[in-house]
């Protein structure tokens, strides 16, 4: 496995439990998919897997590449091997879509590969190319996305955590998201992946786990739960 979370618990102010004995398995070259509804605890996961919240987690570990890494600074885990989008996007909107790309490949110092994952940025986006002198804070949500995603795959990673890359967007733009999504898994990179569009993430993941309120209540191979009958009635609108 290159990510396992184990039995982790994460508090708010030291008093407020939010993730309460979480366990999951992300293997190598697969992608999995976090599952639920708003404030369920998936991004909450996330940050705490990215060292983003304060001497967190309170209980459990978590382990990448078989070291753990609990208890790390973001930086150290960035430069082992894993990146985040995150909800929202969080582009640097004064920036330009050149300048948003080169601060992913901030820890970098070969210059043949920025270049060439420039190239591959621009393949998976063309519209990115195009606008490539543009500030971020004037692209559209869907664009801004994909200017998020490519900041990411500047770093070059091995675990991209995905976190509601849907959010806000209009649906033919969901397809042309996740269409790169699985992409990307293609040509080797592993995705963690965060939705509450549980019907876009299964048709992509491998595995899912469903949260709610903090807990994991279920979790099986992506085709088993576009099946079951519990996540079709609360989950896919069917």
């Amino acid at each position: 496995m290159i990510l396992k979370i184990n039995n982790i618990e994460v508090k708010y102010h030291e008093v407020i439990l939010v993730i309460k004995g979480v366990s999951i398995e992300v293997p190598d070259g697969g992608i999995v998919a976090l599952l639920g509804a708003n404030g369920a605890g998936k991004s909450t996961i996330l940050k705490t897997v990215m060292g983003l919240i304060d001497d967190q987690p309170d209980k459990g570990t978590i382990e990448f590449m078989g070291k753990r890494i609990d208890g790390m600074d973001t930086d150290r885990i960035v430069r082992m091997g894993i990146t985040l989008v995150p909800e929202g996007r969080e582009v640097f909107e004064e920036l330009t879509i050149r300048e948003n790309l080169l601060m992913g490949a901030y820890i970098r110092k070969d210059k043949k590969g920025i270049d060439d994952d420039f190239d591959r940025v621009f393949e998976y986006f063309p519209i990115l190319k195009e606008r490539v002198n543009q500030w971020a804070g004037t692209l559209s949500g869907g664009e801004q996305q994909m200017l998020a995603m490519g900041r990411a795959l500047m770093i070059g990673q091995k675990l991209v955590l995905l976190d509601e890359p849907s959010m806000g967007l209009a649906p033919f733009l969901v397809k042309d998201i996740m269409k790169v999504v699985k992409r990307l898994n293609e040509e080797g990179i592993t995705i963690l992946l965060v939705e509450q569009n549980a019907k876009m993430a299964l048709g992509v993941a491998d595995y899912g786990y469903v949260v709610e309120t903090g807990e994991i209540v279920m979790h099986d191979e992506a085709e088993v739960l576009k099946n079951d009958e519990r996540i079709i009635n609360a989950y896919l609108g069917e």
